[in-house]
């Protein structure tokens, strides 16, 4: 058969040109080579080793015997070494075949081998490839390509803030100074971490607060954060923090109005943290049921609708908190709490920002890297009344003089309720933000340091009055900087106007 797979050229009837395959393959046969033994395939592999290297340098040395196979040994088993990779040399060409070989006339002509490559010099010689666990991959004749970058060269997309600074012709800005630990001369007292949890009622698992909360957002043209931190002084002595933190948003788009609450309640009361809560809550339902109206009248700036409808919205609140102690069975001065509130509206075209609330804390904004106390000032009536200030009337509408008052007391009477002790003052303030101030509300806890310590105003001001705000980690480390000598809770809310 030829390599076409056609018969060879003769007769294609039956007779001995069919049966070459049987002869060829007979055992009873012998083989072909003058030799009278059948040779083996060491033979034939000696043989073409010969023709090969026929006259060639130590073709006459005898040849090292093979070396044992280390599997046949007996002792301890032989584990394979690891595979190596030679590096890729020139290929050479293969040798032609002397034509005096030792083979025997008539046998089949030897396969040709690729003779022993050339062995480099010392000073050209490849590294040799390290072996082990350690040993670094070989990939022989392919060498990995690193992956080309999906941005070409000079293409790499730059922020706002390099854009500009190129334009300008200034270097890029610093970057903001790394938060700190504490100001001050010395170290705080307690520890910085939280050591105790409060105690917990199994049945009142609801009455359980957080050590922290930490909220944000971006709506219209500003940025907001909100923290909550317990106190050191709380976290030593497992007590709840007393400090309550409420962020909602009510409505959409433009007309969105986004309400930040924080209340405080009184510290020597076992349920202060209850109050603060639920104070927080009862704001927030009213001001969300009238959140249509509030919205209109900030964006309208109607200022004195405004201080009249919010300061409706706090009485009602304060009222139910001391109702709520009433029904509990607790003197309303216990079981009470301040309440500071803040609101922004959605609309990136209104900047008016309005803070509402009763009781101590701080108002400040950062305009310039300076810190500004806004916090409204609460006028107090000290003294006797004196004419034309908080006296009454020297006479009658009608014209009749009044009597001289004697300065007896008067007994209180069994049908009209006691009087009740005078209450904290509400306090009012709108602000028309610009672009790049920092507004800050806080609670006493934060508000004394701030206002008590140069080192730390500096610090926030620096950390503060970069191009963009801190995010949330950020923002809560520098809320957390503590100052030796001030432990209370630590609630504080800052907007970022763009």
């Amino acid at each position: 058969m030829s390599q076409q797979g056609g018969r060879p050229s003769g007769p294609t009837g039956p007779g001995p040109e069919d049966d070459w395959w049987g002869q060829l393959y007979d055992d009873a046969s012998d083989d072909t080579g003058p030799a009278p033994a059948a040779d083996s395939l060491d033979d034939r592999f000696a043989s073409a080793a010969g023709a090969v290297n026929a006259g060639g340098p130590g073709a006459d040395a005898p040849q090292p015997p093979p070396a044992p196979d280390p599997r046949d040994a007996p002792g301890t088993p032989v584990l394979p070494t690891q595979r190596r990779t030679p590096p890729p040399t020139p290929e050479a060409a293969p040798p032609t075949p002397s034509s005096g070989t030792g083979a025997p006339a008539g046998s089949p002509p030897a396969p040709e081998l690729p003779s022993d490559p050339p062995r480099p010099d010392a000073a050209t010689a490849a590294p040799a490839v390290p072996s082990g666990p350690t040993a670094a991959p070989a990939y022989g004749a392919w060498t990995p390509v690193a992956p080309e970058p999906l941005t070409p060269a000079g293409d790499e997309p730059e922020d706002e803030a390099a854009a500009a600074a190129r334009a300008s012709g200034l270097g890029p800005l610093p970057p903001p100074l790394p938060s700190r630990a504490y100001v001050g001369t010395r170290p705080p007292t307690y520890d910085a971490e939280p050591t105790a949890l409060p105690a917990a009622d199994p049945d009142d698992l609801d009455a359980l607060v957080p050590d922290t909360v930490l909220d944000g957002a971006r709506y219209g043209a500003c940025t907001l954060r909100a923290v909550s931190v317990r106190g050191d002084s709380a976290r030593y002595r497992g007590e709840p923090r007393r400090d309550a933190l409420l962020t909602a948003r009510f409505g959409a788009g433009e007309r969105a109005l986004v309400l930040v609450a924080l209340a405080t309640g009184v510290r020597t009361a076992p349920g202060a943290h209850l109050a603060a809560a639920e104070v927080c809550r009862w704001i927030g339902a009213a001001v969300g049921r009238s959140h249509e109206r509030l919205t209109a009248d900030i964006r309208a700036a109607r200022r004195a609708d405004l201080k009249a409808g919010l300061h409706r919205l706090t009485d009602r609140g304060l009222g139910k908190l001391r109702a709520a102690a009433t029904e509990q069975g607790l003197d309303p001065d216990d079981y009470a709490a301040t309440l500071r509130c803040l609101l922004l509206s959605g609309d990136p075209e209104c900047r008016t920002r309005v803070f509402f609330g009763v009781g101590p804390g701080g108002l400040f904004r950062l305009r310039d890297r300076e810190w500004q106390d806004i916090e409204p000032e609460v006028a107090e009536v000290k003294g006797e009344p004196v004419l034309g200030f908080g006296s009454p009337p020297h006479e009658t509408p009608d014209g009749d003089r009044l009597t001289l008052d004697l300065g007896i007391p008067t007994p209180p009477s069994p049908y009209e309720p006691a009087p009740e002790p005078p209450r904290e003052p509400f306090r009012f303030r709108t602000s028309v933000a610009r672009p790049g101030d920092v507004l800050l509300l806080c609670g006493t806890g934060f508000a004394e340091p701030l206002r008590g310590e140069p080192g730390l105003r500096a610090h926030l001001a620096d950390r503060w009055s970069g191009p963009e705000p801190p995010g949330l980690t950020a923002y809560l480390a520098d809320t957390q900087v503590r100052v030796k000598g001030y432990a209370d809770d630590r609630t504080a809310v800052a907007v970022w106007e763009a």
